[in-house]
């Protein structure tokens, strides 16, 4: 049985946590500054999150942010950044309502329909990026921005009153053809008072743990990651860093087009502009940079973005800023990547440490052999 190495784990831990507890301090004394106490703030965060209701919002909010993170950390683990989570999410999301609302099959075969059809959307627009960076040497990041502007603009021209989208009965907004009761999935009833969980969840638990399976025990996992630490050593051991990056670009893309299939079959059924918000894909790069790219640290920092949120619509019935919740997660995020810095650089000096004693000890066990 493989030994746990313990100092490993600790260091593991240390980076979130040391982020965590900074971004408290820091958040307190931005409230300190502006006149407001801080413990009550954190307080009332703390009793209206662990709300029974609460934590069904929170779970809900968390699985579109853990699939999210996972999409961006498909790319992460190969030094790729996909910046277009939000592109690919919009792009996904319309095009899945649209076929989905089009087209009536019975329930096993309209789900999986509008799934496939958020995953292929999501899919090409992220492969757009991959073959920019292939074929011609553009940066992902600069190719996966612009692309989230365009995708935007596709979007907002489709969906008007006459071509993919309908002025509802109010004449107030436009969304798409609402899906037929065959497309929608279930949710897991809490009780009246308390709400509904999404049944997605059980979905984003599948991709978690497909996430980890193929990165972790298959060959391409196993390339990927090894693209991802040196592109010559991968090139050396015969691996097409080229087919790789399209590669890894297209399946980034297929999850973060599932990105807002929870919103699309459990809750909203159409696609409009105000049903589903902005930035999701932003928080992805968050969720992931503070899970740093495994499976259970994204559900953990999903949750922990989800309990945020949710707590930040309390503070402003007792007098706070609603805005220092997105103060704490810019903090949070910031200081995620101070403490791994921080955190690897203690790590690599301590290596260093062990390796430099145990050449001492051998020398010391060979010099008193000799004499």
């Amino acid at each position: 049985m493989k030994k746990i190495d313990k100092e490993r784990v600790l260091l593991a831990v240390a980076a979130p946590v040391l982020a965590l507890v900074a971004a408290f301090v820091i958040t307190a004394l931005v409230l300190l500054a502006t006149g407001k106490e801080p413990f009550g703030a954190f307080g009332t965060m703390f009793d209206y999150g662990f709300k029974s209701d609460s934590q069904v919002e929170i779970i809900n909010k968390a699985t579109t942010y853990y699939i999210a993170g996972i999409a961006v950390a498909v790319g992460f683990r190969m030094n790729l950044f996909n910046i277009g989570v939000e592109g690919q999410y919009r792009l996904g999301a319309f095009f899945a309502a649209a076929v989905g609302g089009a087209v009536t099959l019975p329930g096993f075969l309209q789900v999986p329909l509008i799934i496939v059809v958020a995953m292929i959307v999501g899919a090409m627009w992220a492969g757009i990026a991959g073959l920019l960076k292939t074929s011609r040497g553009v940066s992902e990041v600069i190719a996966t921005i612009m692309l989230n502007s365009i995708a935007t603009y596709i979007v907002g021209y489709l969906l008007k009153d006459g071509r993919l989208g309908h002025l509802d009965k109010a004449q107030t907004s436009v969304s798409t053809t609402p899906l037929p009761s065959s497309g929608h999935l279930f949710n897991f009833d809490m009780g009246e008072d308390i709400g509904q969980i999404y049944g997605f969840v059980v979905l984003a638990v599948v991709i978690g743990i497909g996430y980890w399976f193929v990165l972790g025990r298959t060959r391409f996992g196993f390339d990927l990651r090894s693209v991802g630490m040196s592109e010559s050593a991968a090139t050396a051991s015969g691996v097409s860093v080229k087919r790789m990056v399209i590669t890894s670009m297209l399946i980034s893309g297929g999850l973060a087009g599932l990105t807002g299939m929870p919103l699309l079959l459990n809750d909203a059924h159409a696609y409009g502009s105000d049903l589903f918000p902005a930035g999701i894909g932003f928080t992805g790069i968050s969720v992931a940079l503070l899970g740093r790219n495994n499976p259970v640290g994204v559900a953990l920092a999903a949750l922990l973005w989800g309990f945020l949120e949710r707590g930040s619509g309390r503070l402003e019935f007792d007098g706070y800023d609603k805005e220092i919740v997105g103060v704490m997660q810019g903090v949070i995020v910031l200081s995620v990547v101070i403490a791994y810095e921080v955190v690897r650089r203690y790590g690599l000096k301590r290596q260093q440490q062990k390796v430099g004693e145990e050449l001492a000890a051998q020398a010391r066990t060979k010099k008193e052999v000799t004499a």
